[in-house]
This record gives C-alpha cells, sequence and structure tokens, in this order.
C-alpha cells in the first residue's frame, strides 16, 4: 500500500502552485474547476512519484497555524544531499520565508531545515 496523495487547501491557488513548481520542481496538471461550488484544485507531481493535490474553495474558514498542534504538521521533500538543503534553504530565506530551524542535524539523524510557506505551512527540506 502506498499513500496515493496528500491535499492541502490554500488562499492562493495560483500563488501556491507557482510556489510548489518553483522551489520543488512541482509539475502541475491542467486544474480542476467546478463551476457550480466554485471548488479548483490542482494536482503537484514530484520526481520521486509523490504528488500533493492543492485546493480552493470561497469562503473557508482560514485559521491560525500555531507550530505545535494536533493534525498534520509538515510537508517534507528529500532534495539528495546536505549541499542541497542548504541551497534551497538559503534561497527561500533569500525570498522572505521565514526560517523555523537549521540547517541542522536532528537528534535522530536527518539533516534538514524547515520554513514556512507563503501561507504559513511547514515545509520540511531534508536530504
Amino acid at each position: 500500500m502506498e499513500i496515493a496523495h496528500v491535499a492541502l487547501y490554500v488562499n492562493d491557488l495560483e500563488a501556491a502552485r507557482d510556489f510548489f513548481i518553483r522551489y520543488f520542481d512541482a509539475v502541475p496538471n491542467a486544474g480542476y474547476h467546478n463551476q457550480t461550488t466554485g471548488f479548483r484544485s490542482y494536482f503537484l507531481s514530484f520526481s520521486g512519484g509523490a504528488r500533493l493535490e492543492i485546493m480552493h474553495r470561497p469562503s473557508l474558514c482560514d485559521l491560525e497555524k500555531p507550530l505545535a498542534r494536533t493534525g498534520y504538521s509538515h510537508i517534507a521533500f528529500s532534495v539528495g544531499s546536505p549541499q542541497k538543503v542548504d541551497e534551497l534553504t538559503c534561497r527561500l530565506k533569500a525570498d522572505g520565508y521565514p526560517l523555523l530551524s537549521g540547517p541542522r542535524t536532528t537528534g535522530d539523524g536527518y539533516y534538514e531545515s524547515c520554513m514556512l510557506d507563503l501561507e504559513g505551512n511547514q515545509i520540511e527540506i531534508t536530504v
């Protein structure tokens, strides 16, 4: 069994799509729009086979996203090497995305950094 995809509601669908294309080499599908409900989405595919569905629906409640909470915590992207972790972390930081931690080797042996995306969702960058 494998996870088919992870889904994430966003406020700005096009900006979220562009973020994942720009920094994580996502390949989007053509998108979907339900004219009746206003629901819109893109499936983003990544080189390792993982897929992320980003979705937007008008008038959703946009609650605060505290870092320490129950539920889904972050999306982790493996970029292949410590050097690539460092490079992407520097690139995101230079472009104004908040750095939460790292790059560092964690207590359980992962080399990683953790950032916030354009809507305050945690993104982990790891080897």
